[in-house]
């Protein structure tokens, strides 16, 4: 039995989700001619209740039009030190936008309004970067998970309209959080100018994401996206799975919740480990106690069981449920750990 969970994106697409995307209608995304495409980016605005979205081939690719539709080159952007705009999109806030990142020293990737009204650079003063954005991450990847305070997120939009700022948030498994804390995706529509999500990971779909702002943004995010390559032709058989998605496997991210917590509770009992991060929804991040068992022969005791997780540096593991990661292999991977501990 082959166990992944390395991450949520080695999901495949479920049977009635590929039905879907076969009988899908097709036309040139390009031309905007493709009544999947469009049916999709109508449904998720709806769901944000915001006035417009725009699919996009990964979130990477989201993100940075985002960023770019915000800022100017030269200009800073204020973000936690685990954002993955900074951490994992391959330095694309320079390369694309020209833009340079200030990183606050927040909380499992979290950062308070007062840190960020803290890292504004003085607009007046020419020798720093002007500020003019503020990206959030939600849940946090590299915070294991982590799901905001939505009263916090209400503080740092205060802060963006009292100094002029943009807001941006990096929902790529937004869904999660909503799932996790109960939450009204409308709020988060109306709080911020611009949400990324992501369907390839927690949703399992094989590809895309989709920015939404009101219409004078994703007019002006079609261009960015044109100039970024992101621009595909028949790609309603993608979007067909996103709209499965949206209908069937939303609910469903309970049960990765309540999986990723129950390993975390086998984990803490394992006297080789060293810590467990908090979980909320569907990431395990812990620490090995080396000078009992390392990382590299933990590691290889999984992989001689066919279980496959990740690490990401600095003595740290990772462990994601998902779609394609059933009960029976969840039984038989908390076996495996018992057995090990």
């Amino acid at each position: 039995m082959q166990i992944n969970l390395i991450s949520d994106t080695v999901t495949r697409p479920t049977p009635g989700m590929l039905d879907a995307m076969m009988s899908a209608k097709v036309g040139d995304d390009v031309f905007k001619n493709d009544p999947s495409v469009n049916a999709l980016e109508d449904k998720v605005a709806d769901y944000f209740g915001m006035e417009a979205a725009l699919f996009f081939p990964s979130g990477t690719m989201t993100n940075q039009t985002a960023i770019k539709l915000h800022t100017q080159p030269g200009e800073q952007l204020i973000c936690d030190k685990y954002a993955h705009v900074y951490n994992y999109e391959g330095g694309g806030v320079s390369f694309n936008s020209g833009v340079s990142c200030k990183l606050v020293d927040g909380q499992r990737g979290m950062m308070t309004a007062e840190q960020v009204e803290e890292s504004i650079n003085p607009p007046d003063f020419y020798h720093s970067p002007l500020t003019s954005l503020v990206c959030i991450e939600n849940t946090t990847n590299k915070g294991g998970g982590a799901c905001w305070d939505f009263e916090e997120l209400k503080k740092i939009r205060k802060v963006c309209d009292d100094h002029g700022l943009k807001y941006h948030l990096d929902g790529a498994r937004l869904w999660n959080a909503l799932v996790a804390k109960n939450e009204d995706p409308k709020a988060y529509g109306a709080l911020f100018d611009t949400i990324s999500v992501c369907f390839s990971k927690g949703l399992g779909c094989p590809v895309g994401s989709v920015l939404v702002g009101d219409q004078k943004l994703i007019d002006a995010a079609l261009r960015v996206r044109k100039i970024l390559g992101g621009g595909m032709r028949q790609s309603g058989y993608l979007a067909a799975a996103g709209i499965y998605a949206l209908e069937h496997h939303i609910d469903r991210l309970s049960q990765d919740h309540e999986r990723a917590k129950a390993i975390g509770k086998v984990l803490n009992t394992l006297e080789f480990i060293k810590k467990v991060e908090p979980i909320e929804t569907n990431i395990i991040i812990f620490e090995l106690d080396e000078s009992k068992l390392t990382s590299t022969d933990f590691l290889a005791k999984l992989q001689e069981n066919q279980i496959s997780i990740i690490g990401m540096g600095q003595g740290k593991l990772r462990i994601v449920t998902h779609l394609d990661y059933a009960d029976a292999m969840h039984q038989h991977f908390l076996g495996v750990l018992q057995k090990i501990g």
